[in-house]
């Protein structure tokens, strides 16, 4: 028989219609405790043994054992994985993944169902709540993205965040028979693999330095001038380092301090420092690749940069 304590205690207070009648109580029982307001209804036939607020764990909960067998997917699936440690709307919908064949469903409220095909390979049923696998949690939320930079954000920072590796994403992808985005999900993720580790860096490879004809750079070089750093790229031929910028401002006086002291150890080495941000990339990649390649070509570079086709004519 099911012992009801431990499973309150895996489940964070939530519990099952199906798994209380399991543990040997009887329908008027959960009646009793719902009037004694010992027990309140979450879903139908999902309790939990308070009357309060729900926590976002207890809301997961509620819903994968609204639906069971179910698994938390999408954004809810790496909300999981990561923990309360990082920022994530609580209040958000919760998602769950059902096996594809199952059509006859009504999603509570505050809940979205997704129908996944081939489902117990791609969930972790031992964690608490089960979840689908980070990486094709990942590939779903990039498939289902508002727009393309969206899905590049949404790769990027799972690389970045080192939650997960471009093989390991390419290896779900390539297991997904059908993936909305596939050809940009394959392509940012080759981008990711040779070091483009956030949306500047990727956009910055594909808008400035490929579309333009820079010469290959170095990316996420480790640097031990002031202990173990990376440079965003470098090209190592013309001792020229680019740091690319994502922030909108920096977060205090003494972050700003440490980037010109990465800044002025790189011109210890006799190489030159050029800082890149959002609108260099996104706004002017054609004049940035321009006034770039002259840097190079000032260094030594024989190469010549080539327009593109929203180049200036």
């Amino acid at each position: 028989m099911v012992d009801l304590d431990e499973l309150f205690s895996l489940q964070s207070g939530v519990v099952s219609r199906r798994q209380a009648l399991a543990a040997g109580l009887k329908p008027h029982d959960i009646r009793r405790l719902q009037r004694r307001r010992e027990w309140a209804t979450v879903h139908p036939a999902v309790y939990i043994r308070h009357t309060g607020p729900l926590t976002w764990v207890e809301r997961a909960w509620a819903a994968v054992l609204a639906v069971e067998p179910a698994a938390l997917t999408h954004a809810s699936a790496i909300r999981a994985a990561d923990g309360p440690g990082r920022s994530h709307d609580d209040g958000a919908l919760i998602h769950v993944a059902v096996d594809r064949r199952r059509r006859a469903l009504v999603a509570p409220e505050g809940v979205r169902i997704h129908h996944l095909a081939d489902l117990s390979s791609k969930v972790l049923w031992n964690a608490a709540p089960p979840r689908v696998r980070l990486e094709h949690a990942v590939i779903d939320v990039a498939a289902d993205g508002r727009d393309d930079l969206e899905a590049v954000a949404t790769l990027a920072e799972a690389v970045q965040a080192r939650r997960t590796t471009p093989v390991r994403l390419r290896a779900a992808l390539a297991s997904r028979s059908r993936i909305a985005r596939r050809s940009l999900i394959d392509e940012v993720l080759n981008d990711l693999a040779l070091g483009a580790c956030s949306v500047l860096e990727r956009e910055y490879l594909v808008r400035v330095e490929r579309a333009h004809g820079l010469p290959a750079a170095a990316r996420q070089v480790v640097d031990s001038g002031r202990g173990p750093l990376y440079r965003d790229v470098e090209y190592r031929d013309q001792a020229v380092i680019v740091e690319l910028d994502g922030r909108l401002f920096h977060d205090n006086a003494r972050a700003r301090d440490r980037d010109l002291d990465r800044d002025l150890d790189a011109a210890l080495t006799d190489r030159l420092t050029l800082r890149i941000g959002w609108g260099q990339v996104f706004g002017r990649p054609c004049s940035t690749a321009a006034r770039i390649a002259m840097v190079l070509q000032k260094r030594g570079w024989s190469g010549e940069c080539r327009s593109c086709p929203d180049c200036p004519t």
